[in-house]
């Protein structure tokens, strides 16, 4: 009966942290996700600044033409 109990004990127990390396693994992964989409979204609002200010002279990008 005892060892019954310790057997499911250490079955679970196992399981457990198999579950939490696979998680460390997906958190990591996602980790680098991030901070490449962060560089990504940094590098996009820097060329936006650029092109603001290279040719944004009072002229607005979602501006309408004047025949319509």
């Amino acid at each position: 009966m005892l060892e019954e109990r310790l057997v499911k004990i250490e079955t679970k127990i196992t399981f457990q942290e198999d579950l939490i390396e696979e998680l460390n693994k997906t958190v990591y992964q996602q980790q680098i996700k991030l901070g490449r989409l962060e560089a990504v979204c940094e590098s996009l609002v820097r060329h936006i600044e650029s092109l603001e200010e290279a040719g944004g002279e009072g002229k607005h990008v979602n501006e309408r033409p004047p025949h319509y």
